[in-house]
């Protein structure tokens, strides 16, 4: 059975852009590799500059498997450079009863 997640990306200062290009291609790496299911993935942004996005890896195994995967390493790596893993209990929509992002088109 999939799982489903939700990451956070705080861009670094002059970064959005480029993490923004990273996030194009996430799932989609993710895809080529056999980690995520069909599912398309639905990405945001938050009122304070940071990003989320919501994508289902295709099993636990599939998320084990991805930290030690190569091609997913060389773009986790990409990701460190452009922004900060942040958890959505930091991003201040998070607190609202019914929180609202700005939706943010990407493609898979």
């Amino acid at each position: 059975i999939g799982r489903v997640v939700i990451s956070c990306y705080r861009p670094k200062p002059g970064h959005e852009e480029a993490l923004r290009a990273l996030m194009r291609t996430h799932v989609a790496t993710l895809r080529t590799q056999g980690l995520v299911s069909a599912r398309a993935p639905i990405t945001m942004q938050a009122k304070d500059g940071s990003y989320l996005e919501v994508f289902e890896w295709a099993s636990p195994e599939a998320i084990q498997s991805a930290h030690s995967n190569p091609v997913v390493l060389q773009m986790w790596e990409q990701y460190g450079k452009v922004c900060d893993y942040i958890p959505l209990a930091q991003v201040p929509e998070a607190a609202q009863l019914f929180s609202d992002f700005t939706p943010i088109d990407v493609e898979s």
